[in-house]
């Protein structure tokens, strides 16, 4: 990444340019992953993000379905559908 490719270490060795790439990397939570590297974690934005607990999730999505509730024009819901 930091020299623009990498080598091919399987096929002919030679060196393998990377253009117009994008890289994405995900990791599992901090307290089970496999340490990595600064001098690799430098080319990413790393960004932690608390698991949720049960009652944070079901509030937000209480407040999304009572949304799709209320400002649907088009659809309409049985009143079990929406005590659900």
């Amino acid at each position: 990444m930091d020299y623009g490719g990498w080598y091919d270490l399987d096929g002919d060795k030679e060196f393998r340019f990377i253009v117009n790439v994008t890289f994405c990397a995900a990791m599992q939570p901090p307290e089970g992953a496999k340490k990595i590297t600064n001098r690799y974690v430098r080319h990413y934005n790393v960004l932690y993000v608390e698991p949720y607990s049960d009652e944070s999730l079901n509030k937000i999505f209480k407040n999304v379905m009572d949304w799709l509730f209320a400002s649907s024009g088009k659809l309409t819901y049985n009143a079990s559908v929406k005590s659900c």
